[in-house]
């Protein structure tokens, strides 16, 4: 395409609508008004889809699964189930970013072709549709990762996970969301515009993975991949009430994908599956890694998913670090009081629960604030000159960042962050600790253009460490969870605004994410403290 932004934004729009069946197009008397902020509830309450629809999109991919490798449920009805309710949730919710529906339905005809020819799936993965986020390459389709200058160059090859996705038996259906170069902590751009909370169409649905929780939280997807830099996976788990896993670098294989910043390798981008279980979340891992993906992606770890010994309250209780702020903000009233029950739950559990000082916090996230910006924002300008496209106001770091570092002040940098590493490392180890627990956010989910602070996540980014952001099983209760009082002093202008502009009545009902940090490569031992960690939760 050719054009200034504005027109290619506007075609690219057009053409992803377009490309919406009109038999997937909801009924112009069934649309919600425009005002009406919930839209969770469409699908069982609009009578628009048939009862087998909703039963097949109501099930997890652990249910899923078993049922399509049985051919009880064939992958085209299972797919054009979910390509029904993606439709729906993009007229919604606007989440996606590409559609390949036909490319979909006749992969899922030759999947159920196979099984009935054979008896046997094509892997473990057999039929079942998955969603991926915008930067992931497929075939004959954009990966504009937000930018206009994106627009109208398909890809002439796929990522690495993708081909081991499908080789693994998955069916690629659409690609979701993501703001300007996914460098923003909301999902908003110039090229489809901004992605909305479903629970709540006033709130975020977070960033940069945005368009997938969106899609998932409303039931357009079983499961969905993204990405993190910088919490791009945890923070729209959050917002949405979703699972996810941050994984150290290695692990999953990232290898052409798109980057809204290609080459920047001092703090690395990880993909992770977002899902609506954490037994979802491990059947991914173990999928994954069983590809062999070292064998495909050269800075993939041959590492197999391991199993892994974790204590249990009756054999051996579980120390865990509670970082309870990052120094910086504090969390807003729900999150700090999700962040107090569980660990009241988990002491009541026989767990040993000791505070975490914030006081490494800001230089790691100082740290990673200077890796981003350290070509001084070259990258991100070049691509938005070569249309014209403005800077998004939430990019103004990136706008206005310092001069390009010399050579010699790259590697001061490196070597600054392995220091801080180190000395984290070091911390965790005399303090004898097997995980921190905190928040994922200082947000349970925030209205849209309010999302101030991604200092929770952003650090653990600088340290490569395994993170799940997970639901705590909490909601927000504007009744308990009120603005802090008068007496309240900010620990920074920040933390000032984020209390500020908390806003009990909006994010009522809301659900609330917790995080949970091991260390780097702990994935495995991160998903089993999890279960733990939800174990206790239950427990009123």
């Amino acid at each position: 395409m050719a054009g200034t932004w504005e027109t290619l934004g506007a075609q690219k729009r057009k053409a992803l609508q377009d490309s919406i069946p009109e038999e997937w197009r909801i009924p112009r008397g069934l649309l919600p008004p425009d005002d009406q902020d919930e839209v969770m509830s469409f699908p069982a309450t609009s009578g628009w889809f048939t009862p087998e629809e909703l039963a097949i999109t109501g099930l997890t991919a652990s249910e899923l699964l078993p049922k399509l490798a049985a051919g009880e449920l064939k992958s085209e009805t299972v797919t054009r189930a979910f390509c029904k309710r993606a439709a729906a949730a993009h007229q919604l919710v606007n989440c996606l970013s590409e559609t390949c529906f036909e490319r979909a339905i006749t992969a899922a005809k030759s999947l159920d072709q196979h099984l009935a020819e054979t008896g046997k799936p094509i892997g473990p993965l057999h039929g079942l549709p998955i969603s991926l986020k915008d930067n992931f390459n497929l075939l004959g389709l954009d990966s504009t990762v937000g930018m206009t200058s994106h627009i109208g160059s398909p890809a002439t090859y796929e990522s690495v996970l993708a081909d081991l996705l499908r080789e693994a038996g998955a069916v690629f259906y659409v690609k979701t969301n993501v703001p300007t170069a996914m460098m923003i902590a909301e999902t908003v751009n110039y090229t489809h515009g901004r992605t909305v909370n479903p629970h709540n169409r006033r709130l975020t649905s977070g960033g940069s993975s945005g368009g997938e929780s969106a899609l998932i939280a409303f039931g357009g997807s079983p499961w969905g991949v993204g990405s993190d830099i910088g919490g791009s996976l945890r923070i729209p788990a959050a917002c949405t009430g979703l699972f996810t896993l941050r994984p150290s670098f290695g692990r999953f294989p990232t290898l052409r994908c798109r980057s809204g910043m290609p080459g920047q390798e001092a703090v690395h981008s990880v993909n992770g599956p977002l899902t609506r279980s954490l037994a979802d979340l491990e059947l991914y891992c173990r999928a994954v890694v069983g590809t062999r993906p070292w064998r495909a992606d050269p800075r993939c770890l041959p590492l197999a998913w391991r199993a892994v010994d974790v204590p249990s309250p009756e054999k051996q209780k579980l120390r865990i670090a509670v970082l309870w702020d990052d120094g910086m903000a504090l969390p807003t009233p729900p999150v700090a009081r999700a962040l107090r029950t569980a660990v009241a739950r988990l002491r009541a559990a026989g767990h040993d629960l000791v505070d975490w000082s914030s006081v490494d916090q800001p230089q790691g996230a100082a740290l990673l604030e200077r890796m981003f910006v350290a070509d001084g924002g070259e990258a991100i300008r070049r691509e938005l000159a070569r249309t014209g496209e403005p800077w998004r106001p939430e990019m103004a770091m990136y706008k206005h960042a310092p001069r390009s570092l010399t050579g010699v002040e790259y590697w001061e940098l490196h070597v600054e962050r392995q220091d801080y590493q180190k000395r984290y490392l070091d911390r965790w180890l005399e303090a004898g600790i097997d995980a921190i627990l905190c928040p994922t956010t200082p947000y349970s989910s925030v209205e849209n253009g309010k999302f101030r602070h991604v200092g929770y996540t952003g650090v653990f980014n600088v340290l490569d460490y395994s993170c799940i952001s997970f639901p705590s099983g909490m909601t927000v209760d504007k009744s308990v969870d009120r603005p802090l009082g008068d007496d309240y002093t900010a620990m920074s202008d920040l933390d000032k605004q984020i209390q500020s502009e908390y806003n009990a009545e909006v994010v009522h009902g809301m659900p609330i994410n917790l995080q949970l940090v091991a260390q780097r490569l702990e994935e495995e031992k991160c998903v089993e403290m999890c279960k733990i960690v939800l174990d206790a939760l239950s427990q009123e």
